[in-house]
């Protein structure tokens, strides 16, 4: 098995009428007990201070889109953050260089209760989430194309346009598939 940590999974054609139609996950964790990862094309339509009502946020949290990160624990909140720099060994919750995870907002707070400064955040809802296995069967049944993640995909601008824009780049047979309409009597 060959870990995919910080790797992109695109929808490679084979996964409509499921959650993962069209869909750029981030994996987060890959080893042999499974895998994690975000979804970081799917916007909740929730800013954090409407989905969080009685959690209280700093002002420069509250009107950031919730992202929904996968149908697994929908409760369950994860963020990704870049910065601010870190000065030890990269960690498990390293997702990529200058990219970490974390699931406690509490680890967002300075000891004095302030937030703390970052240059990205992006807060999500639930996970996709593989079993010990399943992940790799389903990248060798081809349902999955892999890309490099960056932080610049990442924390793309126009999330909902990442599959179609990363599609794009990989070639003329990918931009075809990027095409496609989600109805062929549309075509």
């Amino acid at each position: 098995m060959k870990s995919l940590k910080g790797q992109l999974l695109l929808d490679g054609g084979k996964l409509a009428g499921s959650e993962f139609h069209h869909t750029v996950v981030l994996i987060c964790e890959h080893d042999p007990d499974g895998a994690l990862g975000l979804v970081l094309n799917r916007v909740s339509g929730q800013t954090m201070e409407e989905s969080l009502l009685s959690v209280p946020l700093p002002e420069a949290v509250q009107e950031l889109p919730l992202f929904l990160g996968g149908p697994v624990r929908p409760q369950a909140l994860n963020c990704l953050i870049q910065g601010p720099a870190d000065t030890g060994e990269p960690t498990a919750a390293h997702v990529l260089p200058g990219l970490r995870l974390t699931h406690n907002l509490d680890e967002l707070l300075e000891p004095t209760g302030d937030f703390l400064s970052f240059q990205q955040i992006k807060f999500f809802a639930g996970y996709a989430g593989w079993s010990p296995g399943q992940l790799d069967a389903e990248m060798q049944d081809a349902a999955w194309l892999t890309h490099p993640a960056s932080l610049e995909l990442v924390f793309h601008p126009q999330p909902a346009a990442l599959w179609k824009l990363i599609l794009r780049g990989k070639g003329p047979k990918y931009q075809l598939l990027a095409e496609v309409p989600d109805d062929l009597s549309h075509n």
